[in-house]
């Protein structure tokens, strides 16, 4: 996986990533032709950024609300600096309903974007949460409405462009 270094995209890398975002579930042979070039070719650049970590995967994009997780919320967590990441890390990783984390900068150290059920759902995740003593404080916010869904083709257009 690419940790940071200048990764190159060009117009064939954007449009194969475009293609496959819109369509996961076409196969190679079908890229090759819409896009106009060899099978190999397409073959070649879809291994090639799958190696360079640029696609990161090809499975399935979930809709939590669509299998009755409809409250999403970010949650940020002061931890004891005697604990560490660590052991909070796996805490929360053994909760399904905490779909990412992050160490931040701030008066936080880390920030969960987090579902639940309803509002009474989300307090049993949230008390589940800062049942490690490693968590000091928890601060939640509840998302009333998604505005703009998470997203990369656009910034893929922009690195392809240069």
């Amino acid at each position: 996986m690419n940790t940071g270094q200048d990764v190159q995209l060009d117009d064939l890398d954007a449009r194969l990533i475009e293609l496959l975002a819109q369509e996961p579930r076409i196969g190679v042979l079908e890229c090759s032709r819409r896009l106009g070039v060899a099978r190999g070719t397409v073959q070649a650049r879809l291994d090639k950024l799958i190696g360079r970590g640029v696609i990161a995967g090809l499975g399935p994009e979930i809709s939590p609300a669509a299998i009755g997780f409809g409250v999403t919320s970010f949650v940020t967590l002061e931890i004891s600096q005697r604990h560490g990441h660590d052991p909070v890390t796996a805490h929360l990783a053994a909760i399904p309903e905490v779909l990412e984390a992050h160490t931040i900068t701030g008066s936080s150290d880390l920030l969960c974007r987090i579902v639940a059920r309803s509002n009474t759902d989300l307090q049993r995740v949230i008390d589940q949460i800062v049942s490690s003593e490693g968590i000091t404080r928890a601060s939640t916010i509840i998302a009333l409405a998604e505005q703009i869904p998470y997203r990369t083709l656009p910034l893929v257009r922009s690195a392809a462009r240069g």
